[in-house]
């Protein structure tokens, strides 16, 4: 398996080349040169997989010959190994949805699944290597804490995480900021989310900058964080769905990078009904989806932070399908959105995406309205994110269907949005309730580009 740049088809790179780039030097994505297909009599054998070995399998069409078999399977048991629940991914059914928690791992939220993986690949490609990567990523609130928590004190990594400045909530601040580790640095920067994941995209585009620094990312963009996205779509149809009936996901979404998991889940031969990309009011891509016009507006702090964006990273991906996996046509619709403030997709590309998407926004008072039903009707607490995901679930069209709905963050993240709305307090599970006492380390910069590679510089 080699790949290529959404803007530049000619490249051929290895599955190791793309883990250490991250994103393409001409600004791209990275893809694979072909999407596997699993036949149906392999795919028969995925209902007696536990989820390490249903991971083992889908990865090893995507790495080559990066890891051998016994180092994948060291990589992937030590990366779950530290999970609250034993099955990594479980449900609670509730009337006819059934909620995938994916906020098991040690940060409570989804990205610990993929960032548990990225940091023991980092270990082992670089455990006989006196060179040191420089991890730089962009947080909405939940990757930074997962991506410090999966190097932290690995010797020859060090991670710089920006995250926009009082746009997140205090528990996903303190669970990046609290730890005790020499190689861990956090960057408060008086902007968006937006504004810092800009940031990084040219700080991989600045090749002078990039070569210097050894720079590597863990943002969504990196492909490795889809693949183990990928898993828990295949996970969830063989172990909760018995009939194994067609399903219909609904997936709270920011940069599209789980959702986009799920489109690649059914290109690879799993039977998805619907993928719902479901928004709060910062619902760039309903717009899209739904008229073709993608056009960048002010974000809105929500009670669901982790969804404040405005440009979807991962959504670069999908439209190169959109366009024939044609390069030039692509670059011309980034080029129209760098220098117009928006693109709008031909009807074709239009039905493209539709062809594979619905598109739901949920309000603010829809939020904090669906977070206090489920409670009084379930006693079950669920965060707001993943009340964005149920909104249109609830519609009659989808009472008959096997419909899951991804929990991406645990309720606990979120105190002041539960507090709105049950008027209780969801408690941190476990040892992380210590993090509320514990000092924070972070340091607050403008939003310069130049301060923050003079930073980065200096701590290096």
């Amino acid at each position: 398996m080699n790949y290529f740049s959404s803007r530049n088809k000619s490249l051929n790179l290895s599955f190791k080349d793309i883990f250490f780039k991250g994103l393409s030097r001409d600004g791209g994505l990275f893809l694979p040169k072909k999407i596997p297909k699993i036949l149906p009599e392999n795919l028969k054998n995925f209902k007696k997989y536990n989820f390490q070995e249903m991971s083992f399998e889908i990865f090893k069409l995507f790495i080559s010959n990066t890891f051998n078999d016994n180092d994948l399977k060291l990589i992937i048991n030590k990366a779950y190994s530290n999970f609250r629940n034993a099955n990594i991914v479980d449900i609670k059914k509730l009337d006819h949805i059934s909620y995938v928690q994916l906020y098991h791992g040690p940060t409570l939220a989804f990205k610990d699944i993929a960032m548990q993986v990225l940091g023991e690949m980092y270990d082992m490609l670089l455990k006989n290597s006196n060179k040191k990567i420089n991890l730089i990523t962009a947080t909405s609130g939940d990757t930074g804490a997962a991506a410090i928590d999966a190097v932290k004190g690995r010797k020859n990594i060090n991670i710089f995480v920006l995250h926009p400045n009082n746009k997140i909530s205090n528990i996903q601040r303190k669970l990046m900021t609290t730890y005790e580790t020499d190689n861990v640095f956090n960057i408060a920067i008086k902007g968006s989310f937006d504004d810092c994941q800009k940031m990084v995209k040219d700080m991989f585009i600045d090749e002078n900058f990039s070569q210097q620094i050894n720079m590597s990312g863990v943002n969504s963009i990196n492909w490795a964080r889809i693949i183990a996205q990928i898993v828990y779509y295949f996970f969830i149809f063989y172990k909760f769905n018995k009939n194994h009936d067609s399903i219909v996901v609904s997936v709270p979404t920011g940069n599209f990078g789980d959702i986009y998991a799920g489109y690649i889940a059914k290109q690879m031969g799993l039977d998805i009904k619907e993928l719902i990309v479901s928004t709060n009011q910062n619902n760039i891509l309903e717009r899209c989806i739904n008229s073709g016009e993608y056009k960048p507006l002010n974000v809105l702090q929500s009670v669901s932070p982790s969804m404040d964006i405005q440009v979807a990273s991962n959504f670069e991906r999908i439209l190169f399908y959109a366009c024939g996996e044609n390069s030039d046509i692509l670059i011309k619709l980034m080029k129209d959105l760098k220098y117009h403030g928006k693109f709008n997709l031909s009807q074709k590309q239009l039905q493209n995406i539709q062809d594979n998407f619905s598109a739901s926004s949920c309000s603010e008072e829809e939020t904090i309205s669906i977070i206090k039903n489920i409670y009084e009707k379930h006693n079950y607490i669920i965060d707001p994110h993943t009340a964005t995901a149920v909104k249109p679930l609830l519609k009659k069209k989808y009472l008959n269907e096997k419909c899951f709905c991804f929990e991406t963050a645990h309720s606990s993240k979120f105190p002041l949005a539960i507090q709105k709305a049950i008027n209780l307090r969801s408690e941190l599970p476990g040892k992380l309730k210590k993090i509320e006492f514990k000092i924070e380390k972070y340091d607050i910069i403008e939003n310069q580009i130049d301060l923050v590679k003079d930073y980065i510089l200096k701590k290096i």
